[in-house]
């Protein structure tokens, strides 16, 4: 049923999307899919890297780390942007098309009451693609 996942990965946040990477897993090997691990990062220094390509490079050992454990294909995708925070939304909908997604899988926090000014990354995302989306909570 599904060829390619997309997983968005914010490389600063792992700890709290770490437990739907195994369902993430669960289901690329349900139906031997790939796996196309997405992040946007600033063009600027952030903790996590000086530059872009430190980022991506941090983002291709962490993809590589993760085929280990699941054993399905896996590339990456990583956008750079002057404001990561507005464009994310953006960002992700082009990464639905230029990797060819299926299915988003996207760790996601409980509703809060933000959320009504604020639209969610997954809504957007649902909205403006084709892909089917999957919103995984957090159990934290």
């Amino acid at each position: 049923m599904f060829k390619n996942i997309m997983v968005p990965v914010d490389l600063a946040h792992l700890d709290t999307f770490e437990p739907s990477l195994s369902i993430v897993a669960d289901l690329a090997k349900k139906y031997d899919a790939h796996i196309t691990y997405v992040s946007v990062t600033a063009n600027t220094p952030t903790s996590v890297a000086r530059t872009p390509q430190e980022y991506e490079q941090k983002l291709n050992a962490f993809a590589q780390e993760r085929q280990k454990v699941h054993g399905q294909p896996v590339s990456i995708k990583v956008y750079s942007s002057t404001d990561p925070i507005a464009n994310v939304d953006s960002l992700l909908v082009k990464a639905v098309d230029e990797v060819g997604a299926d299915l988003v899988m996207m760790a996601t926090h409980p509703p809060r009451h933000l959320d009504i000014v604020m639209s969610s990354h997954g809504g957007k995302v649902a909205t403006h693609t084709n892909a089917s989306v999957f919103l995984l909570r957090s159990t934290q």
